[in-house]
């Protein structure tokens, strides 16, 4: 007897039948696989016409023709259609089409199935498969609100959309999203008709390193959030398939209740030090990250709890001799590189807090920017990069980290939202590619493309908050502006590098200084550290703070497609231009030229865009806390995996510090508890009780009087303190805090 007779009197047997009255052979055999290899039954012999490879898909036999004269539009396409396929001559159509166009071929698919060929006087143009829905998705069922047993039991209800081809010959503007409708409004009825009930949800993947998922949007689709890289098949979880974007369209407007799922909790808003208290920030900013282990999360909290209490020295001796939790450490950032502890699991709840209190703002600035993580002396630490050459052509090792950093417009730091590493590595000499034919997938420059994406992923979640992306000349690349306008949901501000061509001869600064000033300002030049001759970069000079009176231009300009895109349409962007007329000597007079998506059409627009370059500067003073203040540099560890771990946490730390020196001016009203434990307010009025100063009566005394035991002298004249003495003084109160609570008992 073969499995299929034997399934077959499984099913009659126990009444398994579908909606519609028939067998259900397939889902029979499934669940006695199972059976099979749990050692609870033996099954027949597998027939051989079902051995594995010994089947494929039917074709055609020749190449389905390419379309004629498509329009432009959809909306001219003449006869556009949908054909349900349902005959083999259909059949060998949409196969030879999915085999020879789409990545992914023909399938097999899985499941309840359905296919369509899109149809035209024109010719065929694509087609459509759907089949089962992915048996488990971590944000797909959390998004629903299922549990195990709800989902078991109404995953049916649930299609996924496994093909989805436009033919590459065709060009039509709309095209996509528009067929989407078409298919939306009918597939119920037609899987109604052929399995006898109706499904409730549709779902998609979309590769986002390859596609904006533009079509969706357009025709109202849902992302909900991301896959785990895994297949159906993936039982071994090897992660060996790319992550993708979830996009859902509900067919029932109840579709949640039908499906027996529980309305998911909206995390409301939160202000800037909410959260944040004494001792419990660690536990709002990592508790809960979904580690594999409860146990690893909870030692996630207490390890960063106890590092931030002397940033940039060893765990061992922050530790202070309590062994259990140096060896805790050690095991979670030691966990094997395939360990669920990674750097997106460790920063996903500080991540969720940055959401929420990005949603307290009307405007926020997204600011990215990369910095490169010396290693040179790891040669032990595998899954380095390497790194620029020095003056000697010697090459060192490291990491490259390319993060977004979340500021108010204030610039009060409100989190970090992104952290990318890469391992640089050479260009191999047999690539002989010039740079355009290079995707750019492959470049470095795609880590700010990747970065606007996660941006504009969170878009859903902030309806009412306007991000606009802050960043450098790097920047400053026509594939990013493309990127932005297929959503249009995030703005761009970004220092332009090129001198672009513009129409004729006419090039972009000039044609910008020839047009008429539009006012005068002042602007706060920040002053800048001495840096040594790189490899890629010139040596510069240690300059203070100054103030520049600059003139204001800002017009409105076409950005033109490089030479070797020019099939892309040309960019509307709005430029902000500040210039220095008379400089001081031997100063280099200042000079912008500022790049934005944000419509510019008066001197306030203006001044509000360099009001947030100039904020740009916070993620420079992060990366120097991260290096100078938690001295990331210094860590020590086997893989490039454990470094980030490490890292991980610490970018956590560095932003709470900056953001203790920068609340601490922006609300100095505040209490002192907002961010400092009782024993750390205790001890610092003792001290300033012992040194005859002011008791810190707000959260801005604290802060200088924290600043203080750093070095800070708080002169009259003096700035507010800076990240630097910030932590060096808290570094300080740490050891006074040991201390106190080490004091004899008070026995009067």
């Amino acid at each position: 007897m073969y499995r299929s007779a034997f399934a077959d009197a499984v099913c009659q047997r126990f009444g398994f039948y579908d909606a519609r009255g028939r067998i259900q052979r397939s889902g029979c055999i499934k669940a006695l696989r199972e059976l099979e290899r749990s050692g609870r039954v033996v099954l027949p012999a597998a027939s051989p016409r079902g051995a594995k490879g010994a089947r494929s898909a039917r074709r055609l036999g020749v190449p389905v023709p390419d379309p004629k004269e498509v329009p432009e539009r959809a909306g001219e396409v003449r006869d556009l259609c949908l054909i349900k396929v349902d005959t083999l001559p259909q059949m060998l159509i949409w196969n030879e089409l999915m085999l020879c166009e789409h990545p992914q071929g023909a399938g097999p698919l899985v499941g309840a199935q359905m296919r369509y060929l899109i149809g035209s006087e024109h010719g065929w143009l694509g087609g459509l498969g759907f089949s089962a829905a992915a048996i488990q998705l971590a944000d797909r069922d959390h998004w629903i609100g299922w549990d195990v047993k709800t989902r078991r039991e109404q995953l049916h209800r649930i299609v996924g959309m496994s093909r989805f081809l436009i033919r590459r010959s065709v060009r039509c503007h709309n095209l996509a999203s528009c067929v989407l409708g078409m298919v939306l409004r009918r597939i119920d009825l037609d899987f109604e008709a052929q399995y006898g009930y109706r499904p409730w949800l549709i779902e998609s993947f979309v590769e986002t390193d390859r596609f904006a998922g533009t079509s969706y949007q357009a025709a109202n689709w849902i992302e909900i959030g991301k896959t785990k890289g895994r297949g159906r098949q993936d039982r071994e979880h090897n992660h060996a398939k790319s992550v993708k974007a979830i996009y859902v369209y509900p067919l029932q407007a109840d579709f949640r209740q039908r499906l027996g799922g529980v309305e998911p909790v909206v995390a409301s808003a939160l202000g800037m030090a909410e959260g944040l208290e004494g001792e419990g920030w660690a536990q709002q900013e990592f508790g809960g990250a979904k580690l594999g282990d409860r146990r690893l999360s909870e030692r996630l909290v207490q390890s960063a709890r106890t590092l931030a209490t002397m940033p940039g020295q060893a765990f061992s001796g922050v530790a202070r001799g309590d062994w259990a939790a140096v060896k805790g450490y050690y095991r979670l950032i030691d966990q094997p590189d395939e360990a669920q502890v990674s750097v997106a699991a460790i920063l996903a709840p500080h991540r969720a807090r940055t959401v929420q209190r990005m949603k307290a703002h009307p405007t926020v600035l997204c600011i990215q920017d990369g910095t490169d993580l010396n290693y040179t002396g790891r040669a032990q630490c595998d899954g380095l990069g390497v790194m620029g050459a020095n003056q000697t052509g010697a090459r060192g090792l490291g990491l490259h980290l390319h993060s977004t950093l979340v500021v108010s417009t204030e610039g009060v730091p409100l989190g970090v939202l992104n952290a990318q590493f890469t391992a640089p590595v050479t260009q191999s000499d047999k690539d002989k590619r010039p740079a355009h034919e290079i995707p750019i997938e492959e470049k470095k420059s795609f880590a700010w493309i990747a970065g606007l994406r996660e941006c504009v992923s969170l878009c859903n979640e902030l309806p009412q908050t306007r991000q606009v992306c802050v960043m450098d000349r790097e920047a400053d690349f026509f594939e990013l502006f493309d990127e932005q306008r297929k959503s249009a949901k995030v703005e761009l501000l970004v220092r332009a590098k090129h001198d672009r061509v513009m129409s004729g001869e006419a090039h972009l600064f000039e044609a910008v200084r020839q047009s008429p000033v539009q006012g005068a300002l002042q602007v706060v030049v920040p002053r800048q550290s001495a840096r040594p001759k790189k490899s890629k970069q010139k040596a510069r000079t240690a300059t203070e703070q100054r103030t520049a009176d600059v003139q204001l231009r800002y017009l409105q300009i076409t950005l033109p497609p490089p030479a070797h895109q020019k099939a892309k349409a040309p960019i509307t962007l709005w430029v902000v231009h500040i210039l220095e007329p008379s400089a001081p000597e031997e100063t280099k007079p200042l000079e912008w030229f500022l790049l934005t998506t944000c419509a510019v059409n008066s001197i306030d627009d203006a001044q509000a865009c360099l009001r947030w370059y100039c904020l740009r500067w916070r993620i420079e003073d992060w990366h120097r806390v991260l290096k100078t203040g938690c001295r990331i540099e210094d860590l020590a560890h086997h893989s490039a995996e454990r470094l980030e771990r490490a890292i991980a946490i610490n970018l956590v730390i560095a932003w709470r510090i900056m953001l203790m020196t920068l609340l601490g001016r922006a609300c100095p009203e505040l209490p002192a508890e907002v961010l400092l434990s009782e024993i750390e307010v205790t001890v610092l009025n003792a001290f300033a009780k012992q040194n005859r100063i002011k008791s810190p009566a707000n959260l801005g005394d604290a802060v200088r009087l924290v600043a203080r035991l750093g070095g800070y002298l708080g002169r009259n004249n003096d700035p507010p303190p800076g990240h630097q003495l910030m932590w060096q003084g808290y570094a300080v109160l740490q050891i006074l805090c040991i201390g106190f609570s080490l004091r004899p008992p008070d026995t009067s």
